[in-house]
């Protein structure tokens, strides 16, 4: 099994109101990375997250799934969450063992209740948010309308890293307004019609993440211009603290939009080592103490969903959060 350092792995959540397309999305994910070789479909039942019987029957996610996949040296794990309300444990279950929490919003639908929800939860948790709008493909796909909707909600910290090339039948691709490119899906110049959008939406991108370091902060106060590299550097701190919700968009049906969404998460989202320390209990002391993200610290983990599966027997998922563990490893419960 090939090693992967810590600053190499990328933990995430797909969270989201019902139907906003998250299983669509991790099965995106892994067709690019070429975990799977097929695009399967939750409406067909041939998805790879939704493997429970009740799951292909309903077509909707009922517990969270965990799915690993490659990508440029990255290993990114994906942990789809169902989107109903009765399974709300499940969501936030998931939310205490990833590193940023991806909300989709359908473009069509807008920011829906689950959206708020999923929202708090991931607040709570302490945890960057990105907002992916799902769905461009859809008849009535309106991606600024969301956007705006989002913005009112959530506060003026949510800012578009991409805009749509189209909408609808029409969308073909992303704008990338770190990169001043355009995706369809080959790299090229910005279509002259969204030239000045692009410009526009790059500023208020500009002014988020600026302040995030006092010397470009200064730079950009006196009229310089900040370097794609430098926007780049302001974006990683500012989605690493929380102080800016970046939004992307794509169509996970379609496949549009989502190897960039890949390449964003691996040069962009926080990875375990980002974390500089965890807080916990000694629990037979009952005192406080905290753990480095190292494989030299004592080892502790968290259980963040267990299951029983027919043919296996009892498993327990948990994320490991600092030392090491071995098949013949034993281990304290400190429930």
């Amino acid at each position: 099994m090939k090693q992967y350092k810590t600053d190499k792995i990328r933990n995430i959540g797909l969270v989201a109101h019902g139907g906003a397309g998250k299983t669509s999305l991790a099965e995106a994910l892994l067709f690019n990375a070429k975990a799977i070789d097929r695009l399967g479909k939750v409406d067909e039942g041939t998805s790879t997250m939704d493997f429970d019987q009740e799951e292909i029957k309903r077509n909707i996610s009922i517990s969270a799934a965990v799915a690993p996949c490659e990508w440029k040296d990255c290993k990114i794990n994906i942990v789809d969450t169902p989107g109903y309300f009765d399974f709300a444990g499940e969501v936030k279950g998931a939310l205490r063992a990833v590193d940023t929490a991806v909300v989709l919003a359908c473009a069509v639908s807008n920011v829906e209740v689950g959206t708020e929800k999923v929202w708090q939860y991931a607040e709570e948790a302490g945890l960057p948010k990105v907002l992916f709008i799902n769905k461009m493909d859809r008849e009535n796909a309106n991606f600024y309308k969301v956007l705006d909707t989002a913005r009112e909600i959530f506060g003026n910290n949510v800012v578009p890293v991409q805009l749509p090339i189209g909408s609808q039948d029409s969308f073909k691709g992303i704008v990338d307004l770190v990169e001043m490119k355009a995706y369809t899906p080959n790299e090229g110049e910005i279509p002259a019609d969204l030239l000045d959008e692009a410009m526009s939406y790059r500023e208020m991108l500009v002014d988020a993440v600026a302040e995030e370091d006092d010397e470009l902060m200064m730079k950009y106060l006196e009229g310089e211009e900040l370097t794609n590299e430098e926007v780049a550097l302001c974006l990683k701190k500012a989605l690493a603290s929380g102080k800016v919700c970046p939004v992307l968009c794509g169509s996970s049906l379609k496949n549009i939009g989502i190897t960039a969404l890949m390449d964003f998460i691996v040069e962009y989202l926080p990875s375990p080592a980002n974390i500089e320390e965890y807080k916990g209990k000694l629990p037979k002391a009952d005192q406080e103490t905290t753990r480095k993200p190292s494989a030299g610290e004592p080892f502790s983990a968290l259980v963040f969903k267990t299951l029983a599966d027919p043919y296996v027997g009892k498993l327990t998922l948990f994320r490991v959060i600092s030392g090491t563990l071995k098949s013949d490893s034993q281990v304290y419960n400190a429930n």
